[in-house]
């Protein structure tokens, strides 16, 4: 499928319809069956997808439906004005408010916690399609309609709940995780959105072949990433807006090598932004930015599994780094779902850290969540959150008032500080991760965080997309930041008389 002639229409400013009945349409991509492990070989035509998902599927489960409805309605807590079926392309309500994805829980309480917990846990690691991943283990809390034959998956979720124990100590607690979802296919948590939104395109491209015919996302690295990489192994064609020079080198080459169309543009992310929902609004090109619900709806199944990992115990705080700030209220829904339907008895305290560059949320949260004003994000070391209007700000500012949540925020040298310090007892973690490390830290300090509670902080991407910032750090050579936890590399000559005074120099008691 070829993209010819769009970027003219659109300069020549050609409306959505017109744009939509000269461009080609999509051949739509049926993904081929793949047995379980250890299947045996059945005859030609046997649908082995299918059948895997037959018997891993629940009874019942073709009564569970989920639609769009704006988000003000479940703000207000006034009704439900309008709502839309999941098989619209549309991304706001009438008055240009934003959507969310609501589920019949009349239907999905007909079956009770224990059923839930049971079916849930029975799913984990198994190889059954789709239900061995994290986030389509629930499949029907996310989107329960979906046929297994257009679900694009990679096995994402099920991350490590690590458990910080040398972290903990050193900050007097005895009950510290780290939820490890940059442990994924892409490196990121932006896996586990983006397999649920790019397999209900693939849906949408096989009965609206006309409506999507390409993927875009505005990003600060780890969307494009994740985009990139499903929208290749469904066979879609991806597009993605990137800030020039904002972002690391290993951000930069993950859509490259999947083969995305790369704009690198002379902007920040905010103007990407802008742009994006300008290009997919005139042409049949699918927004993948996290204002399009359906990625909260996977992005939710992070906080599923914590429960689970807990053995369906809430964890007192979770710790969350916040950009777009759509992650922290896909945590809140995720932990709300589970006390709706009685699988918890109530939700934990949230807290959502920011960077002090990019902190519009914090701005608020001093002033009451009274008063909203975007700022211009400076640069950070915390790219993937460097906004400074986000578009999720209702959400989380719903998501904070629910969980009596906090607002921190974090300086450059703190975000880095907490990151090394943090390595030094064997994580890797990324500046996001230092963000969220360092209000931890600022919380523990203040007595906010008392030493045994359960507090779980979210990793949300891996250390080695952001080798970059971490050399700069430990070479010290980052203008106006000590590097209070550097650690360079030590420069000897070939001499064991050298290397053994290397050696006491730094292990002393040696």
């Amino acid at each position: 499928m070829q993209l010819q002639g769009f970027s003219q229409r659109l300069a020549s400013g050609t409306q959505t319809e017109a744009l939509r009945g000269a461009a080609c349409r999509a051949q739509s991509r049926v993904l081929p069956s793949r047995p379980r492990a250890g299947a045996s070989v059945e005859a030609p035509g046997h649908n082995i997808r299918e059948d895997a998902h037959n018997r891993a599927d629940m009874p019942g489960s073709d009564a569970f439906n989920a639609r769009y409805v704006p988000f003000k309605s479940l703000q207000s807590g006034n009704g439900v004005s309008e709502q839309y079926s999941l098989d619209e392309v549309l991304y706001r309500a009438q008055d240009g408010g934003l959507l969310d994805v609501q589920h019949d829980m009349e239907a999905l309480a007909k079956f009770d916690a224990a059923h839930w917990k049971k079916l849930f846990d029975s799913r984990i690691g198994t190889t059954a399609w789709p239900y061995g991943s994290g986030v389509w283990s629930k499949k029907e809390w996310v989107l329960p309609e979906l046929s297994s034959d257009d679900i694009v998956s990679m096995f994402e979720g099920n991350s490590n709940l690590f458990w910080a124990e040398r972290f903990g100590r050193q900050l007097g607690m005895s009950d510290l995780w780290v939820k490890q979802c940059g442990n994924s296919h892409t490196g990121s948590f932006k896996d586990l959105g983006m397999t649920v939104l790019v397999s209900q395109v693939n849906r949408l491209r096989k009965i609206k072949p006309e409506a999507v015919q390409a993927v875009g996302c505005a990003s600060t690295g780890d969307t494009s990433a994740a985009l990139s990489a499903y929208c290749a192994a469904a066979g879609i064609p991806s597009i993605v807006f990137l800030p020039a020079d904002k972002i690391s080198l290993a951000q930069l080459v993950q859509p490259i090598a999947n083969g995305a169309l790369v704009l690198s543009i002379d902007t920040d992310f905010d103007g990407c932004m802008k742009l994006i929902q300008e290009v997919t609004a005139a042409s049949p090109i699918y927004l993948a930015n996290s204002m399009n619900s359906l990625r909260l709806e996977g992005q939710k199944t992070a906080a599923i599994e914590i429960l689970q990992q807990f053995n369906w115990q809430v964890p007192d705080w979770v710790i969350i780094p916040g950009g777009n700030l759509g992650n922290i209220y896909a945590f809140y829904k995720g932990f709300k779902m589970c006390m709706d339907l009685g699988l918890t008895d109530r939700l934990p305290r949230l807290v959502c850290a920011q960077a002090q560059n990019a902190n519009p949320l914090y701005l608020a949260y001093q002033a009451g969540f009274d008063n909203f004003h975007p700022v211009k994000a400076k640069t950070t070391f915390a790219s993937a959150i460097q906004i400074g209007d986000p578009v999720s700000i209702d959400r989380a500012v719903l998501a904070l008032r629910e969980t009596n949540g906090i607002v921190e925020e974090a300086s450059e040298e703190e975000l880095m500080d907490a990151a090394a310090r943090a390595d030094l007892t064997g994580m890797f973690n990324c500046p996001h991760t230092g963000v969220a490390l360092s209000a931890l830290t600022k919380l523990r300090e203040r007595g906010v965080i008392a030493p045994s509670d359960r507090t779980v902080v979210v990793s949300t991407a891996h250390g080695l997309k952001f080798a970059q910032s971490k050399v700069a750090y430990h070479s010290k050579e980052i203008e106006g930041i000590v590097g209070k936890y550097a650690n360079p590399p030590v420069q000897v000559k070939e001499s064991v008389g050298d290397v053994m005074d290397a050696i006491r120099n730094k292990f002393s008691s040696m």
